[in-house]
């Protein structure tokens, strides 16, 4: 998963616990506001009746009676005024019940000892509980308004920051990883960010691609370098063997060493060479132009190898479309590639084996494939095949370890993507996928 997309997951995951906790605690959280709203209200009606009271004293209420009780039509509210203790505390708030005309009712009251004409009153001012309760509801729902409304708004705030935020980490992959192959002629100019973190990475970069172009050149430059000189020698001691053959004075034991020393030298160059073409396709020194039909290619593959198909009488089928054309290719490289993969699938196929070659297209990649009923290969062996100078465990032969080390760098320098599945006593079959050009795609 992309940073991004972790980093938006989070944030929407820990605003919806948020959320979730907040909903769970709304129902306390309203009700104590609600009835901290209603103390506050209970005072506010004690003080509009104490200014009544010291404004037109006392008797205002009471009218000759020793007390004085005042209920509202529906009994929401209630006043009263009646004689009361010195020990009577001066102002409590509590939750009671009274009984009004015979109901048991539960209100929140609030009490207040009063002080005049040298006597002493408990005045009460009370309201129903559900009158309180009643408000509870809307008061949920607005603040369910308001929540999600302010959730929405950081979401949307924290994506668009975030993404604000890791922006140059996206463009530094893009432009260093994704597209940027190997070896890294060309460098963008440096991601524009005020992060030191991700000025860092991008510098850290940078530097590693040129440490890595100069050694990948140092090492191209050694494996040219040193193919050529070898050539030179060994191609003077095969000169001078075969004029000790001209002679024809030498005795049959040592013409048949002299043989052997340039079969081994024949060997020798053969290695030198293509080490050579494994550094001239690493240094991109093929142009890559050419039309390329792998139907026709594959037929004159064949027929330079038809004596070796005939040698071990070997059925070859061949289900090609003669339609396609592949473009932007180095067409020697490709039959090389091709030749190697079907002179292998002849090597190690068993005796009057198979050898399958079909295609098919994709919306936009082409992909040929190679099969076979030879020896196989084990999964263990599947690792390295690629590698030079890595040779099949269980393969006895007189190969050199190079030619699955040259289709490898033909594909790669193709962008061909080879996929290989080997089954030991069954055979192995190796697909090549062809990325089609814009040009193929849109023709199709």
């Amino acid at each position: 998963m992309q940073l991004q997309a972790k980093l938006t997951l989070f944030v929407t995951l820990s605003k919806m616990a948020v959320a979730a906790l907040f909903i769970l605690l709304l129902p306390l959280l309203v009700e104590d506001i609600a009835f901290k709203y209603n103390d506050y209200y209970l005072q506010e009606q004690e003080k509009k009746v104490l200014k009544a009271i010291r404004n037109n004293g006392i008797e205002t209420y009471l009218q000759g009676e020793d007390t004085y009780g005042s209920y509202t039509m529906l009994k929401e509210e209630y006043i009263s005024l009646e004689p009361a203790s010195l020990h009577f505390p001066n102002d409590t708030i509590e939750t009671v019940k009274r009984i009004v005309e015979g109901d048991t009712l539960t209100y929140r009251v609030l009490s207040h000892r009063l002080h005049t004409n040298g006597k002493d009153y408990m005045m009460e001012i009370g309201r129903k509980t559900t009158t309180v309760s009643q408000y509870n509801r809307p008061l949920q729902r607005m603040a369910l308004y308001v929540l999600g409304a302010l959730i929405i708004i950081t979401i949307i705030t924290d994506l668009v920051f975030t993404r604000y935020l890791i922006k140059p980490l996206g463009k530094i992959i893009k432009t260093r990883l994704l597209h940027s192959s190997f070896p890294f002629k060309e460098h963008a100019p440096p991601v524009k960010t005020t992060t030191a973190d991700f000025k860092y990475l991008d510098n850290s970069l940078v530097e590693l691609m040129n440490q890595i172009n100069i050694a990948f050149e140092k090492e191209r430059e050694f494996t040219s370098n040193a193919s050529h000189e070898l050539m030179t020698p060994v191609s003077i001691l095969q000169h001078k063997l075969e004029n000790l053959l001209a002679d024809g004075e030498l005795e049959g034991e040592v013409q048949t060493k002299i043989i052997g020393m340039m079969s081994t030298l024949n060997r020798l160059k053969k290695i030198v060479h293509s080490l050579l073409l494994i550094s001239r396709i690493e240094n991109e020194q093929f142009p890559r132009q050419d039309n390329v039909q792998p139907k026709a290619l594959i037929r004159q593959i064949m027929e330079e190898l038809e004596h070796r198909i005939e040698a071990k009488n070997l059925e070859v089928k061949m289900e090609l479309s003669g339609a396609v054309i592949l473009r932007e290719l180095n067409q020697d490289l490709i039959f090389q590639m091709i030749y190697n993969l079907l002179n292998n699938a002849i090597k190690f196929n068993k005796t009057n084996g198979t050898i399958q070659i079909s295609d098919y297209l994709t919306r936009d990649t082409y992909h040929l494939i190679i099969q076979d009923t030879g020896i196989g290969m084990a999964p263990d062996d599947l690792e390295n095949i690629f590698h030079r100078f890595r040779k099949h465990a269980h393969r006895n032969n007189d190969g050199y370890g190079l030619g699955l080390s040259i289709v490898k760098t033909i594909a790669g320098f193709h962008g061909v993507l080879i996929k290989v599945v080997s089954t030991p006593g069954q055979g192995s079959t190796f697909t090549l996928v062809f990325n089609l050009t814009p040009h193929e795609v849109a023709a199709r």
